[in-house]
């Protein structure tokens, strides 16, 4: 098992008033697995994706990540656990736009304390891995939105998460480019990364193994529509 939520609650204060926004989530997530998570606005799920990628921690309730209590831990010990098991990809790509394409994905190999060297050598083979070997020198505005997702990919991918997080994917992206970007998280669930992935669209979601639904912040874990 990669992580375990029991009885997970969340809230917020607005002045004086307390704003609850995850309701008892329960649920766990073997390892291997791609689960899509369904909602509309508002419905909590972004919330719930910040506690999975140990962004925020929970108000109550117990969320163990690859054994660890996440509740527990200081700032500087969730960027630890983030650094080690997560890899994030979000709809608007937060690339850096005076970077090329490898300085983007070996960003935060250096941040993570990998030598010049070894972080440009995985930057380069995760952009080779996403087809993307002929723009390793591009500037984000010299790319389309599918390549710049690509490029989040592979970022995602070269510090060897065991867990890939991605909110809302190809919701900046036309047709074609969400279709190619769902086929490469299809292929890297199958050579073993988890995926846990954020969504509003019922056809992207159909695309993952697992299906739940999450509204009003309470999470539904039945399984149907899910293939």
């Amino acid at each position: 098992m990669i992580l375990s939520m029991q009885g997970i609650y969340k809230h917020y204060y607005w002045g004086k008033n307390e704003v609850p926004v995850l309701k008892d989530v329960t649920f766990s997530v073997e390892k291997g697995e791609y689960l899509a998570i369904m909602g509309p606005s508002g419905s909590g799920k972004t919330t719930l994706m910040n506690l999975i990628g140990c962004l925020d921690k929970p108000s109550s309730g117990t969320y163990l990540l690859e054994g660890q209590d996440v509740g527990s831990k200081k700032e500087d010990e969730l960027a630890d656990l983030r650094n080690k098991y997560i890899g994030f990809v979000f709809q608007n790509f937060y690339l850096l736009p005076k970077m090329n394409a490898v300085e983007n994905v070996a960003l935060p190999l250096m941040y993570a304390g990998v030598p010049k060297k070894e972080r440009l050598q995985r930057a380069e083979a995760a952009l080779e891995s996403v087809g993307l070997s002929d723009r390793m020198k591009f500037l984000p505005n010299q790319l389309s939105g599918g390549q710049c997702q690509r490029i989040a990919i592979a970022r995602a991918m070269a510090g060897n998460p065991t867990l890939l997080l991605a909110d809302e994917p190809t919701g900046a992206l036309d047709t074609a480019s969400g279709e190619m970007v769902m086929e490469l998280f299809e292929t890297i669930n199958q050579k073993g990364t988890t995926i846990i992935m954020i969504t509003h669209e019922p056809s992207i979601a159909e695309m993952a193994k697992k299906i739940y639904r999450i509204r009003d912040g309470m999470l539904d874990t039945g399984e149907g529509g899910a293939k």
